[in-house]
């Protein structure tokens, strides 16, 4: 199999984990790419030099398969990478909570040994698009877990006129307004009181960030619906998170979102369930009373 990896730039700590990778990866007989910058730090930061087939510059790449390792915010940068290439993604965990990225560093060689037997599954995950009436938005517009519009400064909140389907719902007097997929209700979302939401539930959930009215709460529609933005602020300005990816906006620009016309592919092991998952992650059922 042909192979892209993609790594975390800031972890000199676990490289380990990155030279286990490909020790495992050449036993199977992998032809391996890497993205240059991932590969520039093994070499001159960890003096580690693997043997690869070549070097990965910008999007421009086939793959049978990407690797992701690092933590989901690693895993949401080659999400980015592949965009429309249909190339399924496998998370390697060697972050923190890892809901994207939940392959353990413990389980790599027994993963890749599925892999190359063919036993795994793919989950289809939806993307959401964002498109601005006034200007041409700098990054990339289009998000696996989260769209958030918040406030530049820290004096005062925003206004943000929210609509669904041509349809008035609310203004938010907030900090900001989180716009999730299901992927993305464990990440941002989740920290604000956003709703966990399973993958595949076909949804969008609107949160906002600490918003003036306690009665404002959480919503859940369906994700093919189309909502739209108007913001007010008094710096005449705001921000736009794609991702985690920001840049500012200039008030007065009507934001569209949407879902966007393709998914992205994301590997699982046949013993990874979701509620597992989320059980463990949110450490669900554990008593610290008892320690």
């Amino acid at each position: 199999m042909k192979f892209a990896i993609f790594g975390n730039c800031f972890q000199a700590k676990k490289s380990l984990h990155a030279e286990n990778l490909f020790a495992i990866l050449k036993q199977h007989g992998a032809e391996i790419y890497v993205d240059w910058e991932f590969y520039e730090f093994l070499t001159k930061d960890l003096n580690f030099t693997p043997k690869v087939s070549g070097l990965i510059g910008d999007n421009d790449f086939e793959a049978d398969m990407v690797i992701s390792i690092g933590g989901d915010g690693t895993f949401l940068k080659a999400a980015s990478r592949v965009g429309r290439k249909n190339i399924p993604i496998l998370g390697i965990n060697t972050g923190r909570l890892g809901f994207l990225a939940d392959v353990s560093p413990e389980e790599i060689n027994d993963t890749f040994n599925e892999i190359h037997n063919g036993q795994f599954k793919v989950e289809e995950r939806s993307i959401l698009e964002l498109k601005s009436d006034l200007e041409e938005l700098e990054g990339y517009p289009f998000a696996l877990n989260e769209i958030a519009i918040l406030k530049r400064d820290s004096s005062s909140m925003i206004s943000i006129h929210t609509t669904i389907n041509g349809a008035y719902l609310t203004t938010y007097q907030a900090d900001g307004l989180v716009i999730s997929t299901p992927t993305g209700s464990t990440a941002y979302s989740l920290s604000i009181g956003g709703p966990i939401i399973v993958p595949h539930s076909n949804t969008i959930a609107i949160a906002p960030v600490a918003p003036h009215s306690l009665n404002v709460r959480p919503i859940v529609i369906r994700d093919d619906w189309e909502i739209t933005l108007d913001v007010e602020s008094r710096s005449h300005n705001f921000l736009i998170a794609i991702d985690g990816r920001s840049e500012s906006c200039s008030e007065g620009s009507r934001l569209t979102i949407r879902k966007a016309d393709y998914n992205i592919r994301v590997v699982k092991r046949y013993n990874h369930i979701f509620f597992d998952t989320l059980r463990t992650k949110m450490m669900w059922g554990i008593d610290n009373r008892s320690k």
